[in-house]
C-alpha cells in the first residue's frame, strides 16, 4: 500500500506475451495495474479474462504519441516498458514504427516515470548481442549488431532504448532497471509471430510441413515464460539498483533441430522437416549468463523444457479451437468478414 491505496503499476505492452501475464502477476501481488497498448501486435484475448477485476484498466494508445491523460493521472509507483513487437515478422514489417516505438516511446514512458517519480523497468533483448563473438553472453559484453541489416530497427533500437534509460538514470531523473530477456516461451504465444517455438509447434499441431531454417544447428535457450515473469518481478522489486542490464534466460543451450525433434515427439505429429536459407544475420549461437541474476535476484528457471512445451502445445490446441469458433462466417463473396473483437473496459 502506499498513502492508503494499491501501488499502481503501468504496463505498456501489456495485452502482449510477455505483458499479459506480467499483468496476471502484479493483480496477484495485490497491484492496481494499467494496461497501455496499440493493439498492433498486443492481443484482446489475452487479457479479456481481466476484464472484471475492478484494479484492472486498459488504456488502448501507442507508446509513440504523447502520453494519454488517463496514463497521466495515474500517477504511477512502478512502469514496466514491454511495448514493442518482438519477432521478426512483425517488426520488420514496419521498421520505422519498430524503431521509434524503441526510442519515441521509452522517451515518454521515462518522462512517466520521472513526473510520477516512479521506478522504471526496461524490458531489452538478448537482440542487443546481435551474432555474438562471446559464448555464453554475460552482461559487460557489447555485442556484434549490424547497424544496417533487416533486424536493425529492433536490436539497435533496442540498444538505444538502454541508453535513454542508463542515462536517465546518470542523471538521477528515474529509478531504473534494464532486462535483457533471452527466447522465452509459452501460452498466448501468437502462431504468426515467426518465433521458433511458435512456428514449430503450429505446423505440427496442423500436420504441416515444419521449416528448419539452415541446418538447425544454430541454438537457442529457451525459457518458460512463468519464470522469466519471475525474474521481472524480481528485478522490479530489487531496491539495489544493479550495475547495468541483468539477463534474464535459460542458460540450458539446445540446437534448433533437437527442439523439433522434441517438440515432435510430444505431438505425436506426422510432420515433414523442411530445410530454408537461414536468414539475414540471425544469430548463430544463443545462451546467457546468468550469474549476476542468480547473486542480485536469487533466480534462475525453474520449468524443464518437456513441462513447458506440454504446457504451451495445449495452449495452442485449445487456441486453435478458440480462433474456429470465433471466425465469422464467409459473405456471399466468399469472402471472410473482420474477425469478432472482444470488448474491454478502457479508454483511448
Amino acid at each position: 500500500m502506499r498513502n492508503g491505496r494499491h501501488k499502481t503499476v503501468v504496463v505498456a505492452g501489456g495485452a502482449g506475451f510477455l505483458g499479459s501475464h506480467l499483468c496476471d502477476a502484479l493483480l496477484a501481488e495485490g497491484m492496481q495495474v494499467l494496461c497501455l497498448d496499440s493493439f498492433l501486435t498486443g492481443r484482446r484475448q489475452n487479457i479479456q479474462h481481466l476484464a472484471r477485476d475492478p484494479r484492472f484498466d486498459v488504456v488502448e494508445s501507442d507508446v509513440c504519441d504523447p502520453m494519454p491523460a488517463a496514463v497521466a493521472r495515474a500517477r504511477p509507483d512502478a512502469v514496466f516498458n514491454l511495448a514493442c513487437a518482438a519477432s521478426p515478422p512483425h517488426y520488420q514489417a514496419n521498421p520505422e514504427h519498430t524503431l521509434l516505438t524503441c526510442v519515441l516511446g521509452t522517451r515518454h514512458l521515462l518522462r512517466l516515470a520521472e513526473d510520477a517519480g516512479a521506478r522504471f523497468l526496461q524490458a531489452s533483448t538478448s537482440e542487443v548481442y546481435g551474432d555474438p563473438e562471446m559464448h555464453p553472453q554475460r552482461e559487460d559484453y557489447r555485442g556484434c549488431v549490424s547497424p544496417t541489416g533487416p533486424r536493425a530497427c529492433y536490436d539497435e533500437g533496442k540498444r538505444a532504448a538502454e541508453t535513454l534509460a542508463f542515462d536517465y538514470a546518470r542523471a538521477g531523473r528515474a529509478d531504473v532497471r534494464v532486462a535483457r530477456i533471452f527466447n522465452t516461451y509459452g501460452p498466448r504465444m501468437r502462431a504468426d509471430d515467426g518465433r521458433v517455438v511458435s512456428n514449430v509447434v503450429s505446423q505440427a499441431l496442423a500436420g504441416e510441413d515444419i521449416t528448419l531454417y539452415g541446418d538447425g544447428r544454430q541454438t537457442r535457450s529457451f525459457c518458460y515464460v512463468d519464470d522469466l515473469i519471475a525474474g521481472l518481478l524480481r528485478l522490479g522489486a530489487e531496491d539495489v539498483r544493479p550495475p547495468g542490464p541483468v539477463n534474464l534466460g535459460n542458460p540450458e543451450e539446445l540446437r534448433v533441430a533437437a527442439l523439433v525433434q522434441r517438440v515432435l515427439a510430444l505431438t505425436g505429429s506426422p510432420s515433414k522437416v523442411v530445410q530454408r536459407p537461414l536468414p539475414v544475420d540471425d544469430p548463430q549461437r544463443r545462451r546467457p549468463d546468468i550469474a549476476l541474476a542468480r547473486a542480485l535476484l536469487d533466480w534462475q528457471p525453474r520449468t524443464d523444457l518437456d513441462s513447458g512445451l506440454r504446457a504451451t502445445i495445449a495452449w495452442f490446441e485449445r487456441d486453435l479451437c478458440w480462433q474456429q469458433a470465433v471466425r465469422p462466417p464467409a459473405n456471399d463473396d466468399g469472402v471472410q468478414e473482420a474477425p469478432l473483437m472482444l470488448g474491454l473496459r478502457g479508454a483511448r
